[in-house]
Parts: structure tokens; sequence; C-alpha cells
């Protein structure tokens, strides 16, 4: 299915108010979505709801599950909670339901900046805002005496300093785990140099570019101070060493931010030097090299209207108002929920937001690009191939895959 017209309106705006309610259910519900901290209390506070069952499958691996699990009918899962790029595979498998009656129905207590819009229908419900940046060692940084990188030939800088003087041999860390994350950093470095995935006003690729090497030179020059094993390392692995103390520079998801002094097996050194500041930029360019995301909940299609009820109601439930009131739940993100009031661990994302950053592309053919360049990019970082040869490689694999989608002839 093409996404003729995608209408966010985007807010991280506060307001205040609370309310609170019973939630009664009466069908079941059934969750799929991410695993880190803010997704696990919204799936808890689903399971708050009485009457039914509900269930939550919580996952690193959720990307893989939730088409299949919505493809049934009736479906495995009642809900998949997504974000910008996620939600273009459920749109184009037409495995959700507009939500607009629900809305009407039971979504009082939603803002307007929380309805994600699709062809002027309400398509999921988001409850936070999250994009990538800097996360850092104060105490490490004033031991090498420089300020916290702005730009990432800031950070290539400070790790050498901190290597020279044998403070750490790998000071930088990265979700640059094959497949999703790999991606996910060259996108943010080829839009930090100015680089557009595709050409304008069609499908077709626009990656191997004077943008696209020049990101994957950064990338590379970046992994030189990483852990040797950088290309396993996901989301969770890269903040473990962090909380080890093994590293003290890294680009880290905002969500992430509150837990980083929390989580068990953090150093006191880490807990005394932990720092935030928003996204850097490369190449001498404004644009900072990271992406502006959301992330929401929907509800399958192929329910039944007594389960798609249930499952609006278990879900708003579990981002009301009230919620906001709780100082530990405040602190895992930047909620786009009515009551919540930012926290030290949101400076990452308002500066982000602040600094303009270039929202994740919600394109349909999005997807298929992201699967290319995750597929396609190891060999370039493991020195087995140029980057030119590289990102070829990603244009011819997305290319076959957008000509069997339909999206090219």
């Amino acid at each position: 299915m093409f996404l003729k017209k995608v209408a966010l309106v985007s807010a991280l705006a506060v307001m205040a108010g609370s309310s609170s309610f019973a939630c009664e259910i009466s069908a079941r519900v059934s969750i799929v979505g991410n695993e880190f901290p803010a997704i696990q209390t919204v799936g808890a506070g689903a399971q708050e709801c009485s009457g039914a069952e509900v269930t939550t499958n919580l996952t690193k691996d959720h990307q893989s599950l939730n088409v299949p699990g919505m493809q049934g009918n009736p479906a495995e899962y009642t809900s998949a909670i997504v974000a910008n790029s996620s939600i273009v595979a459920l749109m184009n498998e037409d495995v959700i339901r507009p939500l607009d009656d629900l809305v009407a129905k039971h979504g009082q207590d939603l803002q307007s900046s929380q309805l994600i819009k699709v062809g002027g229908k309400v398509m999921a419900v988001a409850f936070m805002a999250n994009a990538q940046h800097l996360m850092y060692r104060s105490d490490v940084l004033d031991q090498i005496g420089v300020e916290p990188p702005k730009t990432y030939e800031d950070m290539l800088a400070a790790a050498k300093m901190i290597r020279d003087q044998g403070i750490m041999e790998n000071p930088i860390g990265g979700a640059y785990a094959a497949g999703w994350n790999l991606a996910q950093e060259f996108n943010n470095m080829f839009l930090g140099f100015g680089g557009s995935h595709f050409k304008a006003g069609s499908a077709e690729p626009n990656i191997n570019s004077e943008a696209g090497v020049n990101a994957l030179g950064m990338m590379k020059s970046l992994s030189e101070y990483m852990n040797p094993d950088f290309l396993t390392h996901d989301s969770n692995a890269t903040n473990a060493e962090y909380r080890a103390g093994n590293i003290a520079l890294l680009n880290m998801w905002g969500s992430r931010a509150a837990s980083q002094t929390t989580a068990e097996g953090v150093t006191e050194a880490v807990k005394n030097g932990h720092a935030i500041a928003g996204p850097m930029t490369v190449g001498g360019g404004s644009t900072p090299a990271s992406t502006l995301w959301w992330d929401g909940w929907t509800v399958a299609k192929n329910v039944s209207d007594a389960e798609a009820e249930a499952t609006f109601v278990a879900l708003t439930n579990a981002i009301r108002p009230a919620k906001m009131e709780d100082e530990a739940v405040r602190t895992q993100a930047v909620w786009l929920v009515d009551g919540y009031t930012p926290t030290d661990a949101a400076v990452g994302v308002f500066e982000a937001a602040k600094m303009a950053t270039t929202p994740y592309p919600m394109l349909p053919y999005m997807g298929l690009m992201h699967s290319a360049l995750g597929n396609e990019l190891s060999d370039f970082m493991q020195g087995k191939e140029s980057a030119e040869q590289a990102l070829a490689d990603v244009e011819a694999a997305y290319i076959a895959a957008a000509k069997e989608k339909g999206f090219l002839q």
C-alpha cells in the first residue's frame, strides 16, 4: 500500500493535567514491541486492565515478528508498538486498522500531537519522542581537558587523546551491529552530510553519492576507536560497555538515557560522570547527524471489533496522564502524554528537536532501503570492499526489492 500522504502533527509541547480511570476490558489483548524501559512501562500499564487476558512480547526481534504476527486471521497480535520506520511495513501489508472511531469513543485523554494520521485517518497513537544523541563521560573529558564534542570530527579528536593518554583503548561506542542498527547509523551520518535517500519525487535510490561515501568514511574512522567486535554490538551491548566503564563517548537513543546510571552493574565512575548533550553534526554542516522519531501503538485489522476496542482501551490506560505523576516513569522517555514535564534525561531529545533534526523518512519504500543498507554495508566496515562498491551493492539490492513490490518499474 502506498502512503499517499503522511500528516504527523508533531509536538514536544508540555501541558498540565491528570486523570485516571478504571480499566475493564472484555476481550483478549496481545502486544508485540521493543524492549526498552518506556515500552516495558506501556506493556505493564496495559496489563493493569482486568476482565480479560493481556499478554506482551517485548523483544529486540519485534520487527521480524509484527507483520507475520498480524497477517493471520485472526491475528496473533492485536497491537504492535511501532515507530516512524516500522509502521510503514504494517501499512504496506494492510494489517492495521484506522482508529478514528476508537479515538472518538475512548481517546478523551489523548492530545492531537499523539494522533498519527495517514491519508487523513488516525493509524497510530504516539506516546513518546526519541532521537539518538551524544552521551559521554564528563570526568574523562575533564581529564583530557576538552569540551563535549559538537561534531563527529571533535569526537574523533577526543577519542585519540583518550587512547593516547592510556585512559581507554576503545573509547567510542556505537550501535553498529550488522543489520538494522548499522543501517540506522548510516542514515544518521548520511543525512548529516546533506544526503537524500531518494531522487526528488521518486523511489529511485540516491545513496551512491558523495554524501554516501563521506558517511561511510566517517563511520569507518569511528569504528577504529570501537571494540573490535563492533559489528555485533546493538544498543544493549553498547550500553553495557558504557555502564561497565569501557567507553566514554557514544551516540545513543534518548530512550536509554535515564537507565545509564540506574541499570544493574553500572560503575560508580559512570554514575558520577554520565552526561548528555544534543546530537552532533559532521563535515562542517549544520544538520544534525541523527533522526527524530516517535514511538506509538497500532491496532490489528484482522481481529474482532471487541478485541480492537479492548486493545485500544488497555493501551490508552497504559499512557493515561496520571502515569506522568510517577517520577520513575517520567524519566524513561520524552513522553507525548498530557501532564509530562521534562526531566534531565530528556535534554538530548529536546536538543535534537531544537536543532531541527530530520525526521526518519516515513516513506513506503524506506524500509526496503533500510534493509538493503543493513545487509550490504558490513563488507565495507570490515575492509573487504570500497565505499563505492558497497553503496552500489545497496542500490542494486534495493532496486530489486522495490521492483518486486511495485515501487519501481
